[in-house]
């Protein structure tokens, strides 16, 4: 069991930056997958971004590639979301989502644990 707690959320105006934070209950590298999923209203979840279970590789969404980042302080149960150059589009609620498997996947019904998001806003 694996309890997920995302914080950092806010409101940014548009080219501005953001970090959100995951913290875990229990050490997830070598363990669990690590994923960012977001959903904005009226729309499904969408794939952000990801880490291996080995957390040696990193995916990324088509919206989040080249403005995104994702990593990970292990010493801390902590996976952050870097986001720059925010775009009104990137308005939505952020999920931090564990994967107990070995195989990364961007669909959301993979994932076992689920945090409960924090709500970014993105102003024009």
């Amino acid at each position: 069991q694996v309890q997920l707690v995302e914080s950092g959320g806010g409101s940014v105006p548009a080219g501005g930056s953001l970090r959100l934070s995951c913290v875990t209950s229990v050490r997830t590298e070598m363990r669990y997958i690590m994923a960012w999923f977001r959903q904005a209203p009226g729309k499904d979840r969408e794939f952000v971004a990801a880490f291996s279970r080995a957390g040696d590789i990193t995916y990324y969404g088509d919206s989040a590639k080249g403005r995104f980042t994702i990593s990970r302080d292990n010493a801390k149960n902590t996976v952050y979301l870097q986001m720059n150059s925010a775009k009104p589009e990137d308005t939505a609620v952020y999920y931090c989502a564990a994967r107990d498997g070995t195989e990364v996947f961007e669909t959301f019904n993979a994932y076992d644990y689920w945090g409960q998001g924090t709500q970014v806003t993105v102003s024009s």
